[in-house]
C-alpha cells in the first residue's frame, strides 16, 4: 500500500486545525448560562491573547445577562498581545459592566503586568494576594485607556507583601477574603480554629477556558509556540531524507501550522524567525551527505541568534532556549545523521557484488531518489535523460560513496555504455 503524499497529509491536519480555530472566535460562548444570585469568576491566566480576550467579553456579556451578583476575574498575566483595538475593547467591556467586576491578582506568586494592568484599574473592586505584582512595567498604552479609572495604575510594578499597599486595593490572601467583601453578598460567620471567619451563602461558579479553546490559548504562549516551530522543522527536515512520508511528516505539518498560528498573535522580530528557518536549510546541507560539517557550525549559531533575539518585548525561559538549543545540537550533529546513515547503508566491505544487480525504485529517481536493492534502501541517482519513475525496475551501474548510480531495466544499459565511451 502507498503511502499517503505530503500535500494530502498537510490539506488533512489543516482542516482538523482550523475546525479547532473555529470555536475560538466565540470562547466565551462555552461558558454555562449565567443566573441570578451567583458569583461568577473566571480565570485568566497567561498572556492576554484575542483567545482569552473573546472569552473574558462574552463571559461578561452572559453573566449581564443572567443579572448575577458580581463577577471576579482571577488574574495572572505577564502581559498582553493585543492590538490596540482589541484591548480597548476588553477594557471597555469590564468599565462599562452592567454588573460589578472585580480583579484579584491571586494565588501568591502571580502577576498582572503590562496592558493586563488596566483590568485592575478599571475594575469596580480590586485585591491582590500576598506576593503579587501588578502595575504597567514601563509598558505604553493608549491615554485614552488611562482615563476613568477607578484607582491609578503603577507605572512600574508594585509589589504585595501582604500589607496595603495603597489606599485603593485590599490585601486578600485568597478569592474567598475578596468575595465576601462584594456588595450584595451573603454571607455567614463561621468558627475555624477558634477563629471567627465569613463564609459566603451566595453560590459562587468557577469559570474558565474550554478545552479546545485551552489548546489555542497555549499555543499562543511564546514558549510553546517556539518549541513547535523547531520540531516542525527539524522533522521535516528528516522526513525530506527518508523514504516515502510517514508519521513525523504529519506531525510536521500539524507542529508547523500551530506553530505558526502562536506566532501570528505574538510580537516577533522576523528577521530572527528568518535565521531560525534558513538554520534548518543550513542543517539540510550536511544531513545530505551524513556528516556534520561546516553547515552545520552556520546553521547553529544561526538558530541560536533568532531563538535569543525572536520576540520583540516577551521574553521565554532560560530552561525553555536551553532544551531548545541542546536539543536541536544532538539532532543535527548525532540524530539525524546517523538514523540517515543507517537507514540508507548496509556494511560497506564488500560492496561490489551490488554493481548489475536489479531491484525497482521506491521513489521516482529524476535524477535522485531512494531505490530498493535486495530488501534494503538506499539513496539513488541517475542520468538526467534516463528518469525512473516510482515503482520500475533499475539496474545498478555503480556506487559512489553511500549512493548508488542507476539505470532503467529497459533502455538505459546501451545509453550507459555509449555515454561512457563518449567520455573516454
Amino acid at each position: 500500500m502507498r503511502r499517503l503524499p505530503i500535500v494530502g497529509l498537510v490539506l488533512i491536519t489543516l482542516s482538523a486545525v482550523l475546525g479547532l480555530f473555529a470555536p475560538a472566535v466565540s470562547a466565551g460562548s462555552a461558558t454555562t448560562p449565567a443566573t441570578t444570585d451567583v458569583v461568577d469568576v473566571l480565570k485568566v491566566d497567561g498572556l492576554l491573547d484575542p483567545v482569552m480576550a473573546n472569552f473574558v467579553k462574552e463571559s461578561i456579556a452572559t453573566s449581564e445577562a443572567g443579572g448575577v451578583v458580581a463577577l471576579v476575574l482571577q488574574l495572572d498575566s505577564p502581559g498582553s498581545v493585543l492590538g490596540d483595538e482589541d484591548l480597548a475593547a476588553v477594557v471597555d467591556a469590564v468599565r462599562n459592566a452592567s454588573i460589578p467586576v472585580s480583579v484579584w491578582v491571586g494565588p501568591s506568586g502571580s502577576t498582572a503586568l503590562g496592558a493586563t494592568a488596566l483590568l485592575g484599574g478599571h475594575a469596580d473592586g480590586f485585591a491582590m494576594a500576598p506576593g503579587t505584582s501588578w502595575g504597567l512595567d514601563g509598558v505604553e498604552v493608549p491615554a485614552g485607556l488611562l482615563e476613568g479609572v477607578q484607582r491609578e495604575v503603577p507605572t512600574g510594578v508594585v509589589e504585595s507583601d501582604g500589607s496595603d499597599v495603597s489606599g485603593a486595593v485590599v490585601m486578600a490572601p485568597t478569592i474567598g477574603d475578596l468575595i465576601v467583601g462584594l456588595d450584595g453578598m451573603e454571607t455567614r460567620e463561621v468558627e475555624v480554629d477558634g477563629v471567627v471567619r465569613l463564609e459566603p451563602v451566595t453560590p459562587v461558579r468557577f469559570s474558565q477556558l474550554p478545552l479546545l479553546q485551552s489548546l489555542l490559548h497555549a499555543v499562543a504562549s511564546p514558549a510553546v509556540a517556539y518549541l513547535l516551530l523547531t520540531v516542525g522543522l527539524a522533522l521535516l527536515i528528516f522526513e525530506l531524507f527518508t523514504a516515502g512520508v510517514g508519521v513525523a511528516g504529519g506531525v510536521a505539518a500539524g507542529s508547523l501550522i500551530l506553530g505558526c498560528y502562536g506566532l501570528a498573535y505574538l510580537p516577533v522580530h522576523w528577521w530572527a524567525l528568518a535565521l531560525v528557518v534558513l538554520s534548518m536549510l543550513a542543517f539540510a546541507v550536511d544531513v545530505q551527505t551524513g556528516v556534520p560539517r561546516v553547515w552545520t557550525g552556520i546553521g547553529l549559531a544561526m538558530y541560536v541568534v533568532g531563538s535569543l533575539w525572536l520576540y520583540d518585548g516577551v521574553s521565554m525561559s532560560w530552561i525553555t532556549l536551553g532544551v531548545a538549543i541542546i536539543g536541536v545540537a544532538l539532532t543535527f550533529t548525532s540524530g539525524i545523521p546517523s538514523m540517515i546513515r543507517t537507514r540508507f547503508a548496509t556494511p560497506t566491505i564488500g560492496r561490489e557484488w551490488m554493481v548489475g544487480e536489479m531491484g525497482r525504485a521506491v521513489t521516482a529517481v529524476a535524477p535522485d531518489g531512494v531505490v530498493q536493492i535486495r530488501q534494503a534502501l538506499w539513496r539513488a541517482t541517475t542520468n538526467r535523460a534516463t528518469p525512473i519513475d516510482e515503482l520500475d525496475a533499475v539496474r545498478v551501474v555503480g556506487i559512489d560513496g553511500l549512493v548508488l548510480e542507476v539505470e532503467p531495466q529497459e533502455g538505459g544499459a546501451r545509453d550507459y555504455r555509449e555515454r561512457a565511451k563518449r567520455s573516454d
